[in-house]
Formats: C-alpha cells, structure tokens, sequence
C-alpha cells in the first residue's frame, strides 16, 4: 500500500484497471466452464443429485419433474427387468403427482407413456397392466381437467384434451388385440408333468393370472385352484397378522385362501418385486440405474447404494 501512494494517479488508475481487468477474465472463464459443464451434465449423465434445501454450494431444489427428465426412462422400458418398475412409476405419478410435473415433465411423461403402449402392441405382453394404467391416468386427468380454472395443468386445454383423446384411442388399440397361437408343435406346458405344472405355476405373483391360465384347459382349471398354490400366495404378498384378520371359511370348514386372496388385496398394498430398481447412493446422495456410473467419493460405492421401490422415489421428493 505504501508503495502505490508513491505512484501518480495515473498508474494508479491502470493497475486497478488491470486488477479489475483480469478479476472479470476470470470470472468470464469460470462461468463459462460452470455452463458447459451444466449442459454436458444434462444432456449426457444419467444420474442426479437429490438435495432438499439450498445451501452455499447448490441452489434450489431437486424436483419429482427434474428427476424425471434426466433419469434415462425411455431406455429402461426397453429392459424386461425395469419395464414394470417404471409402469408402476408412471402409475404412481398419474394418481397424484401429475400437478408437480413441469410442462417438459408432462411431455416427456406422455412420451415415455406412449412408447410403452407401442412397446406393448408390438410383444403382446404385459397388455392388463398397460391397461390399468392407462385407465388411472385417464381418470386422473378427468378430474383435474374439470379443474383447470384452478390452474393445476400446465398447457392449453386444447392439448389435454387431445391428450386424452390418445389414451382412448390407445385403449381402443390394446382391446382389439388378438393373441394369436404360435407355430410351434414342441411340447406344451399342458405336456408337462403335473408337478412340474403346479411348479411354474407356483411362481406366478399375481392371482389374476393363475385365474386366467385356469381358463385354458379344463386340467388347469383344477391345478389352478389348488388350495396351497392360494396359501403360498397369500403368505408371499401378505403376513401373518393381515392373514388373520381375514380368514374365510370355505363351505367344508376349511380356510378359503382364493378368496381370502381377493379380500386382501382390496385391503392391503401386495409386495412388489423387480428385476431392478433406481438406487440412491447414500454417501454422494445421488440417483441413477444399477450399473450407472456416477462421481461417488466412496471406497466402496457398491455398498452405499440403496434399492428404491416406485413409492420410495416418488417420496423422495415430497418436502
């Protein structure tokens, strides 16, 4: 300081000009490393940092809608292990958070949704639970369209209602599906030893479809109402105490487990399982599919991560 009160003011005057030259040439460089790196990170990434309040190093909040977009859902439907899981996300969002979307949000979600149908009319399979979607998101958006003057749909009403329009039309698609029988003259699962029957059948999760393979062939019909096939699926979805608060009785005094199957699904949420999940890793907070990498600090990142069922993820959002 010294030495700069000896100097004239004109020399003063170009180093602070230099100074304040080289401070803003700085600044300049490090915000433009800050943008390119945001946008690589959007576009390219697969993962996102879950944080729930604004502190010195990050600003805002993570939202349900952001998640959405920068998790790679468009290829995990094409993954038979992911498919149902993120069916039941989609669900899960159309019964209550279709309003915490973003507009961009809301697009992509109609995308995603759009590529499963079609995914769906081509394979043939999983069509029910396809169904049941669709119905849920369109009786959601019935009840919210009827509310629009509240502002709770982001877009013009117009779009919502040829959004709606699609839905019918894609239900319209999945109902004139016909299954035809493929040319193959191997053996059948009818071929099979009965043992090995009630077997394959003992690994079906959903009652709905042992009824439905009961439907077949007479012989089904009778594998399909074994009373421990029921039992074993009663005590995988349900436990104990909630077994007990149903019991039913058949008219021989037995337990009736099919029905007691069917009285306690209206009653209490079935167990869900899947192929895989998203993870959340518990030391860098971050989101991303099993196999994703991602920036974690850990020795070991393997053991950090944490399975998130659909619901898991939609509360990881709700502040």
């Amino acid at each position: 300081i010294h030495s700069f009160c000896k100097k004239d003011d004109h020399n003063k005057e170009n180093l602070f000009n230099s100074l304040n030259y080289d401070v803003a040439a700085k600044k300049r460089k490090k915000d433009l490393m800050n943008n390119k790196a945001k946008i690589q990170y959007f576009h390219q990434e697969k993962w996102i940092y879950v944080h729930k309040g604004s502190t010195k190093e990050r600003h805002g909040y993570c939202t349900l809608g952001e998640a959405f977009n920068r998790l790679d859902f468009s290829s995990a439907i094409l993954d038979s292990r992911r498919f149902n899981y993120v069916v039941r996300l989609l669900e899960l969002i159309a019964k209550s958070q279709l309003t915490s979307l973003s507009g961009i949000a809301q697009k992509n979600y109609m995308n995603i949704l759009e590529k499963v149908v079609q995914k769906v009319l081509e394979d043939q399979q999983n069509i029910r639970l396809i169904r049941e979607l669709l119905q849920t998101l369109y009786t959601s958006l019935c009840t919210l369209v009827q509310r629009v003057g509240k502002s709770v749909l982001v877009g013009n009403i117009n779009m919502w209602v040829h959004r709606m329009e699609s839905i019918l039309h894609w239900q319209q698609q999945l109902n004139n599906i016909q299954i035809t029988r493929p040319a193959f003259k191997g053996t059948t699962f009818t071929d099979l030893p009965l043992c090995l029957q009630l077997n394959i059948m003992q690994r079906l999760s959903d009652g709905r479809d042992l009824v439905s393979l009961g439907q077949v062939a007479p012989d089904l019909q009778v594998l399909s109402e074994d009373r421990l096939l029921w039992k074993k699926l009663c005590q995988y979805h349900f436990t104990d105490r909630q077994i007990r608060k149903r019991l039913i009785l058949s008219d021989k005094g037995q337990l009736d487990w099919k029905k007691m199957y069917f009285k306690l699904i209206r009653c209490y949420p079935r167990k869900e399982q899947y192929g895989d999940t998203l993870q959340l890793c518990r030391h860098c907070h971050i989101l991303s599919w099993k196999g994703t990498d991602h920036p974690c600090t850990a020795n070991n990142p393997e053991t950090c991560s944490t399975s998130l069922s659909p619901q898991d993820f939609i509360n990881l959002f709700r502040f």
